[in-house]
C-alpha cells in the first residue's frame, strides 16, 4: 500500500449524491483533486464535468480506471453495482471509497474486503458524520465522562409515504438494487454514528415488515441492539407514519 502526495479522484457513477457532498468538494480539501468522472449514460459525465470543471469525463469505467494519474476511486453508484466497481478499482490499483450502504449484504461486504485485501489497497465507505463538528463535541462529553454513563439509548424516525415512493424507478427501495429499504439507506448512517460513539455492537434482533406495502421493500424496522460495554438500544425507523419525526 503506497503513501501518495495528492489524491487524483476519479468518480464513477456521477448521480444526484456527487452534486454538492463529494463531487465539488473533493477540489475544496487540501491534497485533493477531482480529475475524472463516469457515467454509463452517454452525455451526462460530459455535462457534469462542465457544470463543475472536471477535466475528464467518461461513459466508461475501465477507461477511467486506465488512467495513471488517478489513485483513488468514489463508488457512488447505487448499492447493486458496489462490489462490481470494488473490484474493478482494486484490481487496477486504486484506493476505493463507496458511498453507503456499502454493498447489499454482509456477503458482498466481505467480498469487497477480501477484493481490496488481495490487491493491497484501501477501501472506505462514505461515513462522514464521524467529523463533524457537534458529533465530535458529543464523542468528547461521553468520552470526559460530562453527561455521566450511559445505560440505554432510544432512537425514533418516522417518515410518510410519498408519491416517489411508489415509483418504480426508486432504486432505493428495490432490494434487488439497494438490497433492502430506506433503512438501509438512511439508518446506516445512525448505527455507524451510534458505534463510533459508544462502542461496537454485540448483539442485535429486530423486526421487519411491509406496513403499507407500497413498494416492494420492508418499510417499517424495530430492533434492539446491546453493545460490548453493555449499553441498551431500541431502535424504530418506520417510512409508513403519518408524519414525519426524526428523534434520538
Amino acid at each position: 500500500m503506497q503513501t501518495v502526495k495528492k489524491v487524483i479522484w476519479g468518480i464513477i457513477g456521477c448521480g444526484n449524491v456527487t452534486e454538492k457532498k463529494s463531487g465539488p468538494a473533493f477540489n475544496k480539501v487540501n491534497h485533493s483533486e477531482l480529475r475524472a468522472v463516469m457515467r454509463r449514460s452517454p452525455g451526462l459525465a460530459k455535462d457534469y464535468a462542465k457544470r463543475h470543471q472536471v477535466p475528464l469525463y467518461y461513459d466508461d469505467a475501465n477507461l477511467l480506471l486506465a488512467n495513471p494519474d488517478i489513485n483513488a476511486i468514489y463508488i457512488a453508484t447505487p448499492p447493486e453495482s458496489h462490489a462490481y466497481y470494488t473490484k474493478m478499482a482494486a484490481k487496477a490499483g486504486k484506493a476505493v471509497y463507496v458511498e453507503k450502504p456499502m454493498a447489499r449484504s454482509f456477503e458482498e461486504c466481505l467480498q469487497m474486503i477480501d477484493d481490496c485485501k488481495y490487491y493491497d489497497v484501501p477501501l472506505y465507505v462514505a461515513y462522514y458524520r464521524r467529523a463533524l463538528p457537534r458529533f465530535l463535541k458529543i464523542k468528547s462529553l461521553i468520552d470526559e465522562n460530562a453527561i455521566g454513563k450511559i445505560r440505554y439509548i432510544n432512537t425514533i424516525f418516522t417518515r410518510s409515504v410519498t408519491e416517489q415512493d411508489k415509483n418504480p424507478e426508486n432504486w432505493r427501495v428495490n432490494p434487488e438494487i439497494s438490497g433492502c429499504g430506506y433503512f438501509c439507506d438512511l439508518a446506516s448512517h445512525q448505527l455507524n454514528l451510534l458505534q463510533y460513539l459508544i462502542g461496537p455492537i454485540k448483539k442485535v434482533r429486530g423486526l421487519v415488515d411491509r406496513q403499507a406495502a407500497a413498494y416492494p421493500a420492508e418499510d417499517a424496522v424495530s430492533y434492539q441492539i446491546l453493545t460490548d460495554n453493555k449499553i441498551h438500544i431500541n431502535g424504530i425507523w418506520n417510512f409508513a407514519s403519518f408524519k414525519n419525526n426524526d428523534h434520538s
